[in-house]
């Protein structure tokens, strides 16, 4: 396999005099290695030209953990090689927010022995390890769902602290809303209940739970529900939280839709799923 560092001379470009402006960078594509991007086939609109600008458009979201950007990547002058895409960067030695982290981490592993010392100490070393640790949680989980057939958004890559992913919305960069901003008739809301308990079956027959599941973290994208934020992703039998954390998701699903008169029973989906993630 050839090296991708050693594959990129920007000298060699015929744009060579074009220089990241304001808000801009190169590329960070040929900088991660196989294992660092998206499962194959991948889709047509990624763009993994070396020549490729990425220009930072805007914020999307703010949270407690990450915040997510708006990035268009682009080949100067072929409008050919354009795409949106969504970078979520957890923040790095500053956060302060992973005090959920011990629930869902429980079960995940940490092979370097010097970070899971820094882990364990809180040091400014250890809280940049955690939010590594996130963003590779995250991607993996990306990944794993996107070849199982879950409506999860195309992991492009993943870079220390940054996913880049694809972007839910339009051409224009607006993003699809949240299923909690909706204005849906009972029927539509129907039609999104069956979408997510379908979901729910794809992940529990994997043997996981989302761990964080609402109506917030789901979003309604030309009239499918398509799911985001998963870096809490549990095992639901390595993690000794996971069957509560999936009765959670079950009980947050089912509170949402009953509130809007959509029939619905919390405690019989979590059976449902129970016996899915034991078939």
């Amino acid at each position: 396999m050839t090296d991708p560092f050693a594959s990129f001379d920007a000298s060699t470009l015929s744009f060579a005099d074009v220089e990241p402006g304001e808000g801009q960078r190169w590329t960070t594509w040929p900088t991660t290695i196989p294992t660092q991007r998206g499962p194959l086939p991948r889709p047509g609109w990624v763009v993994t030209d070396a020549g490729a600008l990425d220009t930072e458009l805007g914020i999307l979201k703010t949270g407690k953990e990450a915040d997510v950007f708006l990035l268009e990547r682009a080949v100067p002058d072929d409008p050919s090689q354009r795409t949106l895409l969504a970078a979520k960067r957890y923040r790095g030695e500053q956060n302060r927010s992973f005090h959920r982290s011990a629930m869902y981490t429980e079960g995940r592993g940490v092979q370097n022995t010097r970070d899971a010392r820094a882990l364990a100490k809180k040091s400014t070393h250890g809280r940049e390890v955690a939010a590594s640790a996130w963003s590779i949680a995250e991607f993996e989980a990306l990944c794993r769902m996107h070849e199982l057939g879950a409506p999860v958004p195309y992991p492009v890559q993943v870079n220390g602290t940054e996913i880049l992913m694809e972007f839910l919305g339009d051409e224009a960069g607006v993003a699809a809303p949240r299923l909690a901003q909706v204005h849906a008739t009972r029927e539509q809301l129907v039609g999104y209940y069956t979408q997510i308990v379908d979901i729910m079956r794809v992940f529990a027959a994997a043997g996981f739970a989302h761990g964080d599941l609402s109506a917030y973290n789901l979003l309604v994208h030309d009239e499918r529900v398509r799911v985001i934020d998963l870096p809490q992703i549990v095992d639901i039998i390595a993690n000794p939280q996971g069957l509560d954390l999936l009765h959670r998701d079950c009980v947050n699903v089912c509170d949402w839709f009953a509130r809007r008169r959509v029939e619905c029973d919390a405690e019989d989906l979590f059976a449902e799923l129970l016996a899915a993630s034991y078939a």
